[in-house]
């Protein structure tokens, strides 16, 4: 992965701090920067739902700084944002059913952290936040492929409280001139992903059931589908981010790759690749779930320059075989 550089700048004279950089997604952002050689990368992680593993193979780096602490508390922000050039925040917590069964954590960690964080990065006058946003924000918008200016009704208390992040950021950006890209994040996947706890995405379970012969549970009826996107993906668009000038910026980018999978054909890629003929077991339908997502990425091609490299098949390809390295041992 990343064998070919998303930037054109050179990285040795910038700062970054990466929150939540010890999860999933934020863990292939350090392993970019610093195999690009950035001039310093900082992680601020509590480690609730990420993994110190993640960034095991990158301790060795000097260039690398681990910060445990939680973006609840605005001293730790302020703290961790001294001396940074751009801000790449991923910590929140994840999952709509999580936030159906617990909104309130659900909000502190994910409206006051990222307004704690918002707030650091201006009093430390960081040059860009960059932030994921999410696809949940379409709500109950039927329309698609969906479309940055066009959404529904939250669905879920997550679904809430990353509308809000957007709001935030606007009003950030207008009253104090800060420089914020969001990006909607539609249906991540891929290496690091943990397949383990109630709240795993749909992947890494279908993945977990089919490496220990499980049937997994399908909620629904398989049909819903989904614009799965490769890790890797998501990193191209959140350099392209750092970089945007202009226009580009301040603006919510959808960050997927313009096709659809439903469950059903998600499994039988799965089951292709694992040489399996498992079969699925079906339960309800999840609370607070959307039935289909599809996004239009034409913005993020346009203003930013991005450009999904990586396929659904390719992806699962090349998480199928992490995943056996890693949980066959």
């Amino acid at each position: 992965m990343y064998s070919t550089p998303f930037h054109e700048r050179d990285l040795s004279s910038y700062t970054f701090l990466i929150t939540g950089g010890a999860g999933f997604i934020g863990s292939h952002l350090v392993e970019y920067l610093l195999r690009y050689g950035a001039g310093r990368v900082k992680v601020l992680d509590n480690l609730a739902t990420g993994f110190a593993k993640n960034l095991d193979p990158f301790r060795s780096a000097a260039h690398l700084e681990v910060i445990e602490g939680d973006i609840r508390d605005p001293e730790t922000c302020l703290s961790a944002c001294q001396g940074v050039d751009f801000v790449l925040h991923q910590a929140a917590l994840g999952s709509v059913p999580r936030s159906v069964k617990d909104p309130i954590t659900t909000n502190s960690v994910n409206v006051s952290g990222f307004l704690n964080m918002l707030v650091a990065a201006k009093e430390s006058s960081v040059k860009k936040f960059i932030y994921a946003a999410s696809s949940s924000t379409y709500g109950d918008s039927q329309k698609l492929p969906k479309v940055e200016h066009e959404i529904g009704r939250p669905l879920s208390p997550y679904a809430v409280t990353k509308l809000i992040n957007e709001l935030y950021a606007d009003v950030f950006a207008r009253t104090y001139g800060m420089s914020c890209v969001g990006l909607r994040y539609f249906n991540v996947f891929g290496p690091r992903q943990d397949p383990q706890g109630a709240y795993a995405a749909v992947i890494p379970l279908f993945m977990k059931a089919l490496l220990y012969h499980e049937s997994p549970v399908m909620n629904g009826d398989g049909e819903q589908t989904r614009d799965f996107t490769f890790v890797e993906n998501v990193v191209q668009a959140n350099i392209k981010a750092v970089f945007a000038e202009g226009e580009a910026v301040n603006q919510v980018y959808n960050v997927a790759v313009g096709d659809r999978t439903s469950l059903k054909q998600l499994f039988d890629i799965l089951k292709s690749l694992a040489g399996s003929d498992l079969k699925a077991t079906y339960g309800p339908n999840r609370p607070g779930d959307i039935r289909d997502s599809l996004a239009n990425i034409d913005k993020a091609r346009e203003l930013l320059g991005y450009h999904p490299q990586v396929r659904i098949r390719e992806g699962l390809q090349i998480t199928w075989e992490w995943f056996k390295q890693e949980f066959r041992k």
